[in-house]
């Protein structure tokens, strides 16, 4: 990749989970009451046709990766669990109590901290009553991530029978060196033997997640990582970038200096020969990160145009609606966004008291919805147009004028009233999208809210 665009394009941005992001909420305009009535819309127009995303975060992990940028509780303590699951059902009732009707589930994904901190036991209890509940639809889709050193057969069995079919297994790098560097040492054996099982049981989705720009990482290190996976051929691979934000996780992240972190350069070349590498191996890049073998319902899904993607990332099914259960969940209603409280003592009295544990969200005006499907459609299908009046806005031609930079740079290409993103744009999607990112051009952000685009 040229030297050039890198020094140019490598700035601070968004990975676009969701537009509005997080930083440009606005709370002023906000209230759970508002959250509600957003919810309760998009459920009565979407439940009966699409049903119902659920994600459950499961917040505890038996020792701290320091990699990790999701919220977590750190303990070896499993006395936690019931109390944990206890408080996740009250929620999952007051929310039931505010869509009127009995949902129906299409897609439930359980995600971390580390899901299989808890007994097969336990998740048996939880998945039992989250479901009983609600309806399935005929073709849901229910996932989880799995830790390779303590997912055991048990686990795999015990959620295969609850009708999940995919598994992620978070590998990251096979250097002992790096793996001691980041606190996540699991030699590739138990990686082998948990996707073994996986597949054994019928599981027919098995995920890696590879990083590259890790601390003493280099473009060897990451050669060998998928030399190694090459062996497993798992179905999907998310193959991303260390995101270092030490200022907005604390010491966390600080397991290593700054200066072990590989160069812009650098990292951008790592990522150069992982997707070389995979592409020669079969798989297929799906959207940003993202690479699946054509056997996959994620590269279906791309083929059709009907990948769809949201704070659980890259999913092969689409909701309106998805609710987020447990600290620090997100919901969305495409009309809305709620996050949940991030301390689990709060969370534990607020839904004790019969309170939706919310505590930030956003309400989107017409401006924002209309943003929010241009930077979904590049995310997920690299390009979008704008031949229809509903997809205009009055900023459109700054924002065309933007984009011709990218143009120039060869890495993306105007279509009469469509944009597409050339092969050789998509490692800059991030940045392409900022260019349509309206509240991020009105108000630079203060302080460093985002991970480097490259």
């Amino acid at each position: 990749m040229c030297q050039n665009l890198i020094d140019k394009y490598n700035v601070a941005g968004p990975r676009y989970t969701s537009y509005p992001t997080v930083p440009y909420w606005n709370m002023d305009n906000f209230s759970v009451m508002d959250w509600k009535t957003s919810l309760r819309q998009s459920f009565d127009e979407s439940n009966a046709t699409q049903g119902l995303s659920l994600y459950v975060h499961l917040p505890f992990c038996e020792s701290l990766c320091t990699f990790c940028g999701c919220h977590k509780r750190i303990t070896k303590r499993h006395e936690v669990e019931l109390p944990y699951i206890t408080a996740l059902l009250k929620e999952w009732d007051l929310y039931r109590s505010v869509l009127g009707a009995r949902p129906r589930i299409k897609e439930l994904h359980l995600g971390g901290g580390t899901p299989t901190f808890f007994s097969p036991e336990h998740l048996t209890l939880l998945l039992t009553e989250l479901i009983k509940v609600a309806d399935l639809d005929s073709d849901c889709e229910f996932s989880f991530e799995g830790h390779p050193n303590n997912t055991t057969e048990h686990h795999l069995q015990t959620l295969y029978d609850f009708g999940f079919r995919r598994v992620s297994f978070g590998v990251q790098d096979y250097n002992p060196s790096i793996q001691k560097a980041i606190n996540r040492v699991q030699p590739f054996e138990h990686v082998k033997q948990a996707t073994e099982m996986a597949r054994a049981i019928g599981y027919t989705s098995v995920g890696h997640d590879i990083i590259f720009g890790l601390p003493f990482q280099t473009e060897a290190d990451v050669i060998h990582t998928i030399k190694q996976t090459e062996a497993l051929m798992p179905d999907r691979i998310a193959f991303y970038s260390y995101a270092h934000v030490p200022w907005m996780k604390g010491n966390g992240q600080r397991g290593f200096k700054d200066s072990d972190l590989p160069t812009g350069t650098s990292k951008r070349q790592q990522y150069e020969t992982g997707k070389r590498l995979l592409e020669k191996a079969g798989y297929v890049e799906i959207g940003m990160d993202h690479f699946a073998l054509t056997t996959d319902s994620l590269y279906k899904a791309l083929q059709n145009e009907s990948l769809h993607r949201n704070f659980m990332g890259y999913t092969a099914s689409k909701t309106q609606a998805m609710i987020g259960l447990g600290v620090s969940a997100i919901s969305d209603s495409w009309y809305g966004f709620a996050q949940n409280v991030k301390s689990i003592e709060e969370y534990y009295h607020l839904v004790n008291e019969g309170i939706i544990p919310v505590y930030r969200g956003h309400i989107l005006n017409t401006e924002d919805l209309i943003i929010r499907q241009h930077i979904l459609n590049l995310m997920c299908h690299f390009k979008t147009a704008w031949l229809q009046p509903e997809m205009t806005f009055d900023e459109l031609p700054e924002v065309l004028s933007k984009l011709k930079t990218f143009e120039d740079d060869g890495l993306l290409e105007f279509e009469r009233k469509q944009v597409n993103v050339t092969e050789k744009g998509r490692p800059f999607i991030r940045n392409i999208c900022m260019a349509f990112d309206l509240l991020l051009q009105r108000k630079q952000p203060d302080t460093k809210l985002f991970s480097m685009t490259i």
